[in-house]
C-alpha cells in the first residue's frame, strides 16, 4: 500500500474517532469537565446554558465523526477541520493558549485528510 493511501486511511480513522469520542464525552464528562473550556464571552452570547450548549456541541462532533466513515469524507473533513478553527478560536478567547495550538494543529491535518480524499469515497474504507 502506498504512504499516500496509508496517511488518507490513518487520518480518516483519526478524525472519524476523535470527533465520536470527544461528542459522546460532551454526554459524561468522564475526561474532563467540558464547560471549563467555554470561554465566558461565548458563554454570554450563547442564548442557552453552558451544559446545555456542550451537549449541542456533542452531537455536532458525533455527526461529524460519522460523516468522515462514510462516501463523504471530503466534504466531512473540511466541516471536521473548521469545527477545530472555531474551537480553537474559544479556546484563545479563553485564555488556553497551549490547547488552541494542538487544536489548530488537528484542524490543519483535517485539512490535510481533505486534500487526500478522493472526491467520492469507494463503499469500503
Amino acid at each position: 500500500m502506498e504512504a499516500q493511501t496509508k496517511a488518507y486511511k490513518t487520518l480518516r480513522l483519526l478524525f472519524g474517532l476523535l470527533p465520536i469520542a470527544a461528542g459522546l464525552d460532551k454526554f459524561l464528562n468522564l475526561l474532563v469537565d467540558w464547560e471549563m473550556y467555554l470561554s465566558p464571552t461565548l458563554a454570554s452570547l450563547i442564548p442557552m446554558s453552558p451544559g446545555s450548549f456542550m451537549i449541542l456541541v456533542g452531537i455536532i462532533e458525533i455527526i461529524a465523526g460519522i460523516l468522515v466513515f462514510t462516501r463523504h469524507t471530503k466534504i466531512a473533513s473540511i466541516i471536521v477541520s473548521a469545527w477545530l478553527v472555531l474551537i480553537a478560536l474559544n479556546l484563545l478567547l479563553a485564555g488556553y493558549y497551549d490547547i488552541a495550538v494542538r487544536d489548530i494543529a488537528l484542524a490543519i491535518s483535517a485539512y490535510v485528510l481533505y486534500i487526500l480524499a478522493p472526491q467520492q469515497n469507494p463503499t469500503q474504507a
